[in-house]
């Protein structure tokens, strides 16, 4: 059997701390992976996208946003990914079409460089997922 790995999109991160409810495929797959080690990861641009939306007066955390992103990862065992300069770069050549927001071309990126599912309710990665260039999973 074949242990899936999931990257947690940055839409996720908050859906799951606000307490918003999932998908029902989605909250399974947490389910059944919250048990494995080495099985749901999160992306350090994610604490830089959590940043900007915290500075922008768009989010309001319970404390800064690096403890608060360090504080999920911890209370929730997953492993932060760096954004690598390989990631980064393959950013830059992904199959097209995707849109241009350079957070979810990266979130996008890492998840093809560790062959992970990227667990989202963004359309277009939906979408790009749909057409067979990064596995995805609705949340």
């Amino acid at each position: 059997m074949t242990t899936i790995r999931y990257l947690f999109d940055t839409c996720l991160i908050l859906y799951l701390a606000s307490g918003e409810a999932l998908a029902p495929s989605a909250g399974k797959a947490l389910e059944e992976s919250s048990d494995r080690t080495d099985s749901l990861f999160i992306s350090a641009f994610s604490a830089w996208e959590i940043g900007m939306l915290v500075s922008k007066g768009r989010l309001s955390l319970t404390q800064p946003p690096l403890p608060w992103f360090r504080s999920f990862a911890a209370e929730r065992e997953l492993s932060v990914l760096d954004a690598t300069p390989d990631i980064l770069v393959a950013a830059s050549f992904l199959p097209e079409p995707l849109h241009g927001d350079p957070a979810d071309r990266i979130l996008v990126a890492t998840a093809r460089e560790h062959d992970l599912t990227i667990i989202t309710r963004d359309r277009a990665v939906l979408a790009y997922g749909a057409a067979g260039h990064v596995k995805v999973l609705a949340c």
